[in-house]
């Protein structure tokens, strides 16, 4: 008898926690949802109305303000552009959803980088 142990595909259990997440907090017009996405190559950053649904502001690493570094620098880089940009769309205050992801390493320094530069949560 062969057993087979297969290892638990990693997005799938993330997208499972997301989704869970997702069940709690939600975007309104007063207070945004930040939304993260973390690929291998890149980091997106949305500020998105989940009310309306639709995107408010955006920035990822695919900017041509964002300068070339390692992963975390280029993360940091769009945490500051996000919240230059919500700032710039009047938003100050919005709900943090790190996307099922461990609030550590690129997202948490996403996540810094927009609190220094004016975002509140």
């Amino acid at each position: 008898m062969n057993i087979v142990i297969s290892k638990p595909d990693k997005n799938k259990t993330r997208q499972k926690r997301h989704l869970r997440v997702r069940g709690k907090i939600s975007g309104t017009a007063e207070r945004p949802r930040l939304n993260v996405f973390r690929s291998n190559k890149h980091i997106y950053a949305q500020l998105i109305d989940d009310v309306a649904g639709v995107t408010l502001a955006s920035a990822s690493t695919l900017d041509k303000e964002v300068k070339s570094g390692t992963k975390t620098e280029q993360a940091t880089a769009v945490g500051k552009l996000i919240a230059q940009r919500a700032s710039a769309a009047g938003h100050k205050v919005v709900v943090f959803d790190r996307g099922g992801y461990l609030y550590h390493g690129r997202v948490q320094a996403l996540a810094e980088a927009a609190r220094e530069n004016g975002l509140e949560f």
